[in-house]
């Protein structure tokens, strides 16, 4: 089990949300929990972080462009 830590979300997997929205977002069930390296720490396991991504609707990259 491989984890990722809050800081390295946006380099490795594209996900840029705030620390405060990301929480929004497990509290409601819409995003992997994550889990406490220490009592001020946390980390999310990869492979929840993979299938949230691939569970989401892809972007057409060429959608608004003539």
């Amino acid at each position: 089990m491989k984890l990722i830590d809050f800081k390295s979300l946006g380099p490795t997997k594209g996900i840029t949300y705030s620390r405060d929205h990301l929480r929004r977002k497990w509290k409601a069930g819409e995003f992997p929990k994550p889990v406490a390296l220490s009592d001020r720490r946390i980390a999310f396991r990869e492979d929840e972080i993979d299938n949230w991504l691939a569970s989401r609707p892809r972007r057409d990259s060429t959608a608004g462009t003539r």
